[in-house]
């Protein structure tokens, strides 16, 4: 179809990008440590680590990764929350020729020997507060070789030595737990393998742009989860798409290596993953948050320094906003308040507005889009409610079920198509074949519509949507209205069975002010809701199940006992 959206991207974005001047991610950032080497890359717990200690610990470490003797692209698992420990593991693996498997720190073992399992991870980089989890379950997996890091061993001599004694023994975050040296394992302490590496030469990467980057698995909130596969050739378009689209919100700044990013999500999931790529390229800075539900504390260090590029999903903004100290900081140099990883609600994007002065600029993607696929432009004045336009170089078409386009304004599966796109499923073809039309778009699963000017709009997912008397209900809508009743904090909305309707619609509401009842909720979307999209239930709580990434589980609570079906 035509790129109808071409006409309306901001001025000075092109409409492609040339992914062809790095033949690898490796080479990407190699540039990026030689041209940056006395920026700084990272801050955590007030330590800094600048670009030149990157490109050194890295090197080491990847030549350690090699003295293993791991076959070319050889998969290596890294367990690590935001420490700085993780930056310089997935720069050795890349650059070492290897490929990354991004681990969730906080899996059940169930989960994390279906994932080391599926990918066939040779080499694992972990977190000792994790190593509990990994005992369980290494000797029914492939690891041979355990990287064992903790969490002060990048804090320096004297504070990272007292930052992991206090981690340890105050306040008792690492579980205990011994790891079998069984079939040849063996176990490496973190600091241990740099000074070993530091004796050896790292051997440049062969990876081209066809060879596997990561393993980035899929959220796994529906069954297990599966490897899309993404290339060197997908990380390199992202991060050029995402410099690119972020390019007019910095335009006026002189040295892009100023500009300053919070990294509160975690850096194994690829909106962060993507963004720090980002950084690496610009020779940009972070700021490590290792807990950002620890809502105090993660607003002292926002509080510590100026920064540009605040990315987030919707339960983050919220749960800043009800942080005073948040509400009073200096939001002067807030560049771009990237919100993604789960649907923007009016209500916090209206709210986050009127205390930062910043919109909220909603994108979208997926793990198999290496992040953004599409994108509100960053010019934006406020919030829109849709996901924005394609990215350079990207393609989305709105489909049936047959493949076939349907026409401008009407539903279907967002589709989409570029070179930042995954080539399918690590070692599932069947579900790859699924996965993509005839023409080469991957179905994502998302049920959305395309306007004229080309913006798309996500009604929802497939599986959420519920049937109310016939009529399809989509869930994000009628949290979106929700989010707007004063005293509502944040609200999820399933689809219950009831003898009359088929399904009834039941909400979860967090709420701020106490004295909200289920009637007042339910008057609300009667004023803003036909008929048939309003909820029968309402049901207050103090939290709501949620991804480590903070988007709300609705499927964990569809799967909650009902005592009776909805009488309704």
């Amino acid at each position: 179809m035509e790129r109808i959206w071409l006409q309306h991207y901001p001025e000075g974005v092109p409409h492609e990008v040339d992914t062809t001047q790095y033949r690898s991610v490796a080479a990407l950032l190699d540039e990026a440590f030689a041209r940056h080497a006395r920026n700084p890359f990272s801050v955590c717990m007030d330590v800094w680590m600048d670009y030149a200690e990157l490109d050194r610990r890295s090197a080491h470490l990847g030549a350690w990764l090699q003295s293993l003797g791991l076959e070319p692209g050889a998969r290596v698992a890294i367990m690590l929350p935001n420490v700085p420990q993780f930056a310089v593991a997935m720069a050795a693996v890349l650059r070492a020729g290897y490929t990354c498997v991004n681990v969730n720190p906080l899996y059940t073992p169930r989960e994390l020997e279906h994932q080391l399992k599926d990918s066939g991870a040779t080499a694992i980089i972990v977190l000792e507060n994790f190593a509990h989890t990994l005992a369980q379950v290494v000797e029914r997996t492939a690891v041979r070789h355990i990287c064992l890091t903790a969490m002060g061993d990048l804090l320096g001599p004297v504070y990272g030595r007292w930052i992991t004694f206090a981690v340890r023994h105050l306040a008792k975050m690492v579980p205990a737990f011994t790891l079998p040296l069984s079939e040849g394992r063996v176990v490496t302490p973190f600091l241990q393998a740099l000074q070993q590496g530091a004796q050896r030469k790292l051997v440049p990467s062969q990876a081209t742009h066809d060879s596997i980057a990561f393993l980035q698995y899929t959220g796994g909130t529906t069954g297990l989860s599966k490897g899309a596969v993404l290339t060197h050739g997908n990380i390199i378009a992202a991060t050029l798409q995402a410099e690119a689209w972020f390019s007019p919100a910095m335009k006026d700044l002189p040295d892009l290596s100023k500009v300053h990013s919070i990294a509160a999500l975690p850096l194994y999931h690829i909106f962060a993953l993507t963004l720090c790529f980002l950084a690496m390229r610009q020779g940009s800075s972070l700021s490590l948050i290792p807990n950002p539900r620890d809502i105090p504390k993660f607003v002292d260090v926002l509080a510590k320094r100026p920064f540009q590029l605040l990315p987030g999903v919707n339960t983050l903004f919220n749960a800043l906003l009800q942080n005073a100290k948040f509400r009073a900081l200096d939001f002067s140099q807030l560049r771009v308040s990237q919100a993604g990883g789960m649907a923007a609600s009016e209500g916090t994007a209206k709210q986050w507005q009127q205390v930062t002065g910043c919109p909220m600029i909603e994108g979208w993607g997926m793990s198999e889009t290496c992040a953004i696929g599409s994108n509100n432009p960053v010019t934006a004045r406020q919030f829109s409610g849709s996901i924005g336009l394609p990215l350079p170089g990207i393609d989305i078409a709105i489909k049936d079920d047959e493949g076939r386009d349907v026409p401008l304004g009407h539903t279907g599966e967002l589709c989409i198509r570029g070179p930042n796109v995954t080539v399918g499923y690590y070692n599932q073809p069947e579900e790859t074949r699924a996965a993509f039309t005839a023409d080469g778009f991957m179905r994502t699963g998302d049920i959305g519509v395309m306007d004229a000017q080309g913006f798309s709009r996500i009604i929802d997912r497939k599986k959420d949507m519920m049937v109310v008397s016939g009529f399809n209900v989509y869930p994000n809508e009628i949290e979106n209205v929700i989010s707007l009743c004063p005293g509502v904090v944040e609200c999820a909305a399933i689809g219950v069975e009831s003898a009359h309707s088929g399904e009834a619609i039941k909400v979860f509401v967090v709420r701020s002010d106490p004295s909200l009842t289920e009637e007042a909720v339910i008057q609300f979307c009667h004023q803003h809701l036909t008929g048939y999209k309003c909820p029968r239930s309402v049901e207050f709580r103090d939290e709501l199940p949620k991804t480590n990434v903070g988007k709300i589980l609705r499927r964990a609570l569809r799967a909650e006992p009902s005592p009776a079906a909805a009488a309704h």
